[in-house]
């Protein structure tokens, strides 16, 4: 199985609800760290299984709808706690569409970091 990846940094805010995680519970920032690691059984003529450059135009596209802007007014995370958990999943089903178009792939995984001790990952089948 091969893997290909990127990643991008960007600020986004949120607060947690529904229980007590002291300063979690006010609005505040995090620079996260965003991975998208894409899976294939097999590469192109050009020994590729995904070019690089149009992996990051999609992740691009991707955090330019969260950069800068709280997490618990976004679509995916009204009502729910935004946990690094949830935010792996909103990512993976808003970039499930552009890879899936992908033939070469047969699945791929979302990575956050909310620092660099914690990350949390949502895998998706394609």
């Amino acid at each position: 199985m091969f893997e290909v990846a990127v990643r991008r940094s960007f600020t986004s805010f949120h607060h947690l609800f529904g229980g007590d995680w002291g300063a979690e519970n006010q609005h505040h920032s995090h620079d996260y760290l965003l991975e998208v690691v894409c899976q294939g059984a097999q590469v192109d003529q050009h020994q590729y299984l995904f070019d690089i450059s149009v992996l990051e135009k999609h992740l691009e596209a991707f955090i330019d709808t969260v950069r800068g802007k709280s997490l618990n007014e976004l679509p995916g995370f009204e009502g729910k706690n935004p946990s690094i958990e949830l935010f792996a999943r909103v990512a993976a089903e808003r970039l499930k569409p552009a890879l899936a178009t992908q033939k070469s792939l047969s699945g791929f995984k979302v990575v956050i970091w909310e620092h660099a001790q914690a990350w949390a990952s949502f895998h998706q089948s394609l």
